[in-house]
């Protein structure tokens, strides 16, 4: 008998903040929908989306992503002016926005995109709690990756 549920598949990724794990420490991970336009939906499926310079903050009770960069396609709407950079709500609940307005406004903590992805399409953007890293942790995690790296190119010559 076949499965009467849909096939769930893994999310599509369109862009990743790669810098966000080197400058700082990712405590929790929060998934959010975007507030889009339909030239940058077309545009996302393209695949032509940055969020690396990037960042979330809070106003009024409400999250938007700031600096995200979404290149219009050259068949974008003939009546509107695409704008690369503007603000983008970001879609949450409310108990997730309010724990998200306690730990960023008492905790010290601050909001990071971690990456763009489509899922059940729709673009949803993984938004990271963070505090950030000081000099010494980032040098540690260069140490430990090129270590990393090293180790695994002797266990492949050793075979």
């Amino acid at each position: 008998m076949a499965d009467a549920s849909p096939k769930q598949s893994a999310p599509r990724v369109i862009a990743v903040n790669r810098r966000a794990r080197f400058e700082y420490f990712i405590e929790d991970r929060f998934e959010a929908g975007l507030a889009l336009e339909g030239w940058e939906v077309k545009a996302l499926r393209a695949g032509r989306a940055q969020i690396t310079e990037a960042y979330v903050t809070i106003r009024n009770g409400e999250a938007f992503l700031l600096g995200g960069h979404i290149t219009p396609l050259q068949s974008a709407s003939t009546h509107i002016k695409p704008d690369p950079r503007r603000t983008r709500k970001l879609l949450l609940h409310g108990k997730e926005l309010a724990r998200l307005i306690g730990k960023v406004e008492r905790a010290g903590y601050t909001l990071v995109p971690l990456d763009l992805h489509w899922t059940r399409g729709r673009a949803k953007l993984d938004i990271g709690l963070a505090k950030g890293k000081k000099q010494h942790d980032k040098r540690a995690d260069v140490k430990e990756r090129d270590w990393q790296r090293q180790k695994s190119r002797i266990l492949k010559s050793s075979t």
